[in-house]
């Protein structure tokens, strides 16, 4: 639905739940809180349309809603699964689908009085489809969960923001944030098959922290000296520590990994997605 819990029709919910909640109170406070308005820019504007988001009410208000929704898919015996306003209906062919397509769409917005996004809307394979960040693949004739292309992307952008050499000055601080940000999406995502996934990310990710550290090691003399302390011959250190190299081409260079070893990476504070990953599942 587009911009969903800003155009629920007051006059359609109230009526939806007045079939349950006879008590007139409790209907008129419900009413006052729709009607209530909302602060923008300091000022009050009124509310006829849509639900407060936010509020401790919004999410039963919402689901009350497209509950009649529910309830219709389950009517036609449609396999359909939705969370709040995203949903995602199954059928056997694509003729189904469209045929499906119009006359839901029909039903949200004639009888729900609903608008539907249209943009995102449309009818395609599951695995093609992103529900929630999530989507779908075969396996051994089953089908299996995966994070979907667009989530990987944007998790990746969050995580190059959060390694950009030019932004980065504290690293323990940084991976600190890294550390924030990994687990929280692992929690959100531990559902789908990813273990090859967070494997590469590792290394990716492992790359552009060595990226760093090569980049605050502004002076040659600093350069030279940490090279050579893990062990790098007095040669290579210096023609490193010289070369004019881009710090994302020298990052992948097998002396910056022994010099920055993964357990120095990891005794720095770097977690490994593969193993939390492996640990929540």
């Amino acid at each position: 639905m587009a911009s969903y819990f800003d155009t629920v029709n007051h006059d359609k919910l109230i009526g939806l739940i007045h079939k349950e909640v006879k008590d007139i109170r409790v209907i008129s406070l419900i009413r006052k809180y729709l009607n209530a308005g909302a602060m923008v820019n300091g000022v009050v504007t009124s509310t006829e349309l849509g639900v407060p988001q936010g509020g401790n009410l919004s999410p039963l208000l919402s689901n009350i809603m497209l509950n009649e929704l529910d309830k219709e898919l389950t009517k036609r015996g449609l396999r359909f699964v939705r969370y709040a306003d995203d949903c995602n209906i199954y059928v056997k062919s694509k003729r189904a689908a469209e045929r499906d397509m119009e006359s839901i769409t029909k039903f949200i917005e004639c009888d729900l009085k609903l608008k539907v996004n249209t943009d995102k809307s449309k009818v395609d394979r599951p695995w093609r489809c992103k529900f929630l960040g999530y989507s779908f693949y075969l396996s051994k004739g089953k089908v299996r969960m995966r994070v979907h292309e667009k989530s990987i992307k944007k998790f990746k952008d969050k995580l190059k923001n959060l390694t950009g050499r030019s932004k980065i000055k504290n690293i323990k601080l940084t991976l600190e944030k890294i550390k924030e940000s990994v687990v929280g999406w692992i929690n959100y995502f531990k559902l789908a098959d990813m273990k090859s996934l967070m494997k590469n990310i590792d290394e990716w990710l492992r790359r552009r922290i060595r990226m760093c550290y090569w980049k605050q090691w502004k002076k040659i003399s600093t350069k030279f000296n940490n090279l050579k302390k893990p062990g790098v011959s007095k040669h290579k250190a210096w023609e490193f520590a010289n070369t004019r190299k881009g710090y994302w081409r020298v990052s992948n260079s097998p002396i910056l990994a022994t010099s920055i070893t993964n357990t120095k990476l990891e005794k720095a504070g770097l977690v490994s997605l593969l193993q939390i990953y492996t640990s929540k599942c």
